[in-house]
């Protein structure tokens, strides 16, 4: 399995947008619609469901030229979602959407997912953010791997936005990683030694047919080997573009401080699998709240602590990769709260309307930034934030 050259550090990112009804707050299945009218555009593309676009960067060396990229993909949408009367928002899940009323895109690969994996791929109502960083030398993607996995489940837990399933809060903070692990090659990755122990796995995998190619293989940290990449698939799909910015900064500093620390010939850490998949349950559920297992022995940290850390140690990898902007703005979400507890916030102060959380997602969106969930006066955006919806939670 070969492994396309790309420059250390360089990054891309996907992000998956839901298509909101501007009168009903619901999904709208006009994807296909969609992508047929901005055929030839950069930086748009169909995903799984016809509720869902995903806008996507080029590759560049900093963290705001993919930015740029993303605002002008949001750009080139808005032109014909304001046609339909859809607006663009996103979160990891949508709160009330009916996951048997939407309708998969037309392609081979999609039906044959939903065919085999039934309930649970017909449940597969989520949203995510991914981020592509490059790697230089094959011999380095599973240490580092590895050792992103350390700290992948602080990052689930910053970008966590999936509070509601189906009109129900879940009481989890990441419903959507719980959800999306049900698929058979989802989840928590695999940790291998050696490339070749990757190699045999595909391999294997293959001649099972439970894949015919390895981007079927959908862990939260995957080599993607194509791109020549690392890519982080953990995160929720951002509210906003500053918070996506802030976790995309994360991201691109630890897998550059990882690297240049197996070059230094320093070990790196790693944490066995089944502390992971412990990480992974703690994060989903308890959010920014969550006590994570932070190393081998086994030794316990609250996410909260772990990331301030984290953050002080990255400021010199920061200042070379252009964002220490953005990355202490994750310093904001530990302050503030992430997106998960402003919508329950507003779920709250609402009577329990999950259609003013819609309308909050989509105040997000169109500030860029997040919004304490007071701070929207009646009618500032879609739908009213204070009035009554038929919408609420069981």
């Amino acid at each position: 399995m070969e492994f396309a050259h790309s420059p250390q550090s360089s990054i891309g990112i996907e992000w998956e947008l839901q298509l909101i009804d501007q009168d009903s707050n619901d999904l709208r299945q006009s994807a296909a619609y969609i992508v047929d009218r901005v055929a030839g555009k950069p930086f748009i593309q169909s995903e799984m469901l016809l509720n869902t676009v995903e806008v996507t960067s080029g590759v560049h060396r900093h963290v705001a030229g993919c930015v740029g990229d993303l605002r002008t993909g949001l750009e080139i949408l808005s032109d014909i979602t304001d046609e339909l009367r859809i607006e663009l928002a996103s979160a990891g899940s949508h709160p009330f959407a009916n996951p048997a009323y939407q309708r998969v895109t037309d392609k081979e690969r999609y039906t044959e997912l939903v065919e085999r994996t039934q309930y649970w791929g017909r449940q597969m109502l989520i949203f995510g953010t991914h981020v592509h960083v490059g790697i230089d030398q094959r011999e380095k993607v599973l240490p580092l791997l590895k050792a992103v996995l350390t700290r992948a489940y602080h990052i689930q837990a910053l970008s966590a936005s999936s509070p509601f399933w189906s009109r129900t809060d879940t009481g989890y903070a990441s419903n959507r990683s719980m959800f999306f692990q049900q698929l058979p090659t989802a989840g928590v990755p695999l940790q291998f030694d050696r490339w070749e122990e990757l190699e045999h796995f595909a391999q294997g995998m293959q001649q099972a047919s439970t894949i015919r190619h390895f981007n079927e293989v959908r862990w939260d940290v995957r080599p993607a080997p194509g791109w020549g990449t690392l890519e982080i698939r953990v995160a929720d799909a951002n509210t906003n573009m500053a918070e996506l910015s802030y976790i995309a900064a994360l991201i691109h500093c630890l897998v550059d401080f990882y690297s240049n620390e197996y070059e230094a010939g320093r070990d790196l850490p790693s944490v066995p699998s089944w502390f992971v998949s412990e990480n992974k349950w703690r994060s989903a559920r308890y959010g920014m709240d969550a006590v994570l297992i932070i190393d081998e022995h086994g030794n316990e940290e609250p996410v909260k602590d772990t990331l301030r850390q984290l953050i002080v140690q990255l400021e010199p990898t920061a200042e070379k990769l252009g964002c220490l902007n953005e990355l202490a703005g994750t310093l904001e979400i530990i302050r503030e709260g992430a997106a998960y507890e402003r919508l329950r916030q507003v779920a709250q102060l609402n009577s329990g309307s999950l259609d003013a959380v819609v309308s909050h997602m989509r105040a997000e969106m169109q500030a860029e930034r997040p919004l304490k969930a007071r701070e929207l006066s009646a009618g500032s955006t879609g739908r009213s934030l204070r009035g009554k919806s038929e919408t609420t939670m069981r």
